[in-house]
């Protein structure tokens, strides 16, 4: 059964930058895509990045050249490094793999 965890989320000034990571159990990396999700209250979730099995990586259009979408097989861990943060980048971050979701984690953008 594969879990996720996620971590990294936190408060932080525009301008800041933070790094999700995302845990997998359960599951190697290998042969599978992964991709990061967000939502903001009172609004839809929408995708963020996402890399595939080839590490092939796209990302939508709000945080293209900002965020960066990786993983490290050894540590069988997918992150989100978000730089230049804008107050718009704020909700609930999740991680997506398999068709299974984390349990998100609040990511909080001040002006």
């Amino acid at each position: 059964q594969v879990q996720l965890v996620e971590s990294g989320g936190g408060n932080v000034q525009a301008g800041g930058s933070l790094r999700l990571s995302c845990d997998v159990y359960g599951s190697a990396l290998s042969y599978h895509a992964a991709s990061w999700y967000r939502q903001a209250p009172d609004d839809q979730r929408e995708l963020v990045a996402i890399i595939t099995w080839m590490d092939n990586t796209e990302y939508a259009d709000s945080v293209k050249g900002r965020f960066t979408i990786s993983r490290d097989h050894a540590k069988n861990t997918i992150y989100l490094q978000m730089n230049s943060l804008k107050p718009e980048d704020t909700g609930v971050y999740y991680c997506n793999f398999r068709n299974v979701w984390g349990q998100g984690t609040q990511v909080t953008v001040s002006s």
